[in-house]
């Protein structure tokens, strides 16, 4: 079985943990309603997309 023989360091530690952060979604204004959306999805609030309403807003 493999057992690494040093300690690693926490500088060499945290380099290689520098990728593992989450990333904040994506964020669109819808062009009907300025509402923030996710992109290229129907936006919740007024039910348009690509110019064309497709699920009817209340």
């Amino acid at each position: 079985m493999a057992v690494p023989k040093r300690r690693q360091s926490r500088t060499r530690r945290d380099k290689r943990r520098s990728h593992d952060h989450l990333t904040p979604p994506g964020i669109s204004l819808c062009p009907q309603c300025n509402e923030p959306k996710a992109p290229h999805r129907v936006c919740p609030s007024c039910g348009f997309y690509k110019g064309r309403e497709v699920i009817e807003s209340k």
